[in-house]
């Protein structure tokens, strides 16, 4: 029997000031009401215009279960659709990416679409003479999302109408994605590769939380990035640089005093970030070069200013991750409430010397892939949390490290690094836009 179907006021009493019932991450029914309403309701990240560098390119993602498909159209503009034939339906692209050519073709009646989604041709079209084709929606074409938005080629889709503009729902957090791009002397990334593609047995919103809980690195990661540092203690005496892997490891066995200091900022609408002050991403070797570009591109105070904003992990509710300091995101795609689909794409700095290029790549594989020793570490405790979560012995999650009674929410704050409060403040959004869409729908 549906328990919160139609029911705003159910979903809201699962999100309490300090604690979420355990039915956000593992209830089928709530999964499914996320898909119809939160994800359609918010802004998505669905890609990168480098990913369409010529007419006829396109890409394609989904938001929640929706499948869409954003092209380069011949005269250079980006264009978003529902990735769905307006004949029966049929998706028209099915692959990742490619070039279309000159148009789209439905591979089930060769219905066929310019790449600005208007409709080109119909097989024998005269069979639709007199039948009123014109007036209804597939003689439109490919359906366009109700809004969208190129940020400084960050390509982002929102699926309903009305609701937060793309300003209104980022405001300040978009600063992460600028400290991302700026730091490239010439203002530029391009996505060059394929992402590390890794699927997780957890709900989705586990591996957003974990992105700024900065109580469990020192814990969950000893027995891998701990061993890894004590194999370079005995191995590497007298070495005069640290390898390049080591840097990258070593960060995740800070002590708690670190992250308390380091600090975290959280962000109206559920975004956030760890890392204020500083962050395990502040101490890599210099590489010969790159400063003199940046200050020969920005003048050395700004130049300055942009390296020294360090942030470690910045989350764009509901399930996008920036790691500027690495040039890396990750998308965590839901697939079931159980099921999490993670995409880690790595970015070129235009104008910067490859070795960034490199710690970037390097970093990914070490830190984000099937292969790597550290996000088994993440993997394994996401598992356990799946499955604890089915005892009954309590049904609420808590998140009250450091709750201060009075903390306000939609607003700017910096906090002590180890606090949950951005964890309260991703499910404050939650509820926020899960029940506003939910009563939305219900008006109409």
């Amino acid at each position: 029997m549906a328990q919160y179907t139609g029911n705003a006021e159910a979903v809201s009493a699962l999100v309490r000031d300090t604690e979420v019932h355990r039915d956000v991450y593992v209830d089928r029914e709530i999964f499914e009401l996320e898909m119809e309403h939160l994800f359609p309701s918010t802004w998505i990240y669905i890609g990168h215009a480098s990913q369409l560098p010529n007419p006829g390119d396109f890409i394609t993602a989904t938001v929640g279960r929706q499948p869409v498909l954003a092209t380069r159209h011949s005269n250079g503009t980006i264009h978003v659709f529902h990735n769905r034939c307006p004949h029966k339906g049929v998706k028209i692209a099915s692959e990742a990416c490619g070039n279309t050519g000159k148009f789209f073709r439905c591979p089930y009646h060769a219905w066929s679409f310019k790449t600005d989604g208007s409709l080109l041709a119909i097989p024998l079209k005269k069979g639709y003479d007199n039948t009123g084709l014109n007036e209804v929606q597939a003689s439109e074409g490919l359906a366009k999302v109700a809004e969208f938005r190129v940020y400084r080629d960050f390509l982002f889709a929102k699926l309903k109408p009305g609701g937060l503009s793309f300003e209104d729902f980022f405001g300040e957090s978009l600063s992460t994605i600028d400290n991302m791009i700026d730091r490239s002397p010439e203002g530029q990334l391009r996505i060059e590769a394929t992402p590390i593609r890794y699927m997780h047995t957890c709900n989705w919103k586990m591996l957003v939380e974990n992105q700024t809980d900065t109580c469990h690195p020192m814990v969950a990661h000893e027995s891998s990035a701990g061993t890894a540092i004590k194999v370079w203690e005995r191995e590497g005496a007298g070495s005069t640089e640290t390898p390049m892997a080591v840097q990258l490891y070593a960060p995740f066995m800070s002590p708690y005093e670190f992250y308390e200091k380091a600090g975290l900022r959280v962000w109206a609408n559920g975004h956030g970030h760890s890392g204020v002050a500083n962050s395990i991403h502040a101490d890599y070797s210099d590489i010969p070069g790159y400063f003199d570009s940046m200050v020969a591109a920005y003048g050395g105070t700004r130049a300055r200013e942009i390296l020294g904003d360090v942030r470690h992990n910045s989350i764009y509710f509901p399930n996008l991750l920036v790691k500027a300091p690495v040039q890396i995101i990750r998308n965590f795609i839901p697939i079931a409430v159980d099921k999490t689909l993670v995409e880690s794409w790595v970015f070129r700095l235009v104008g910067a010397p490859d070795k960034f290029y490199e710690r970037a790549l390097m970093y990914n594989r070490f830190i984000n892939a099937p292969t790597s020793i550290v996000g088994h570490d993440d993997l394994e405790m996401y598992e356990r949390a799946q499955e604890g979560l089915n005892s009954d012995g309590n049904q609420w999650v808590n998140l009250q490290r450091l709750y201060d009674e009075d903390e306000e929410a939609d607003v700017t704050a910096v906090i002590n690094g180890t606090s949950e409060r951005q964890m309260r403040n991703q499910f404050h959004a939650w509820k926020k836009f899960m029940t506003g869409a939910m009563q939305e729908g219900a008006a109409a």
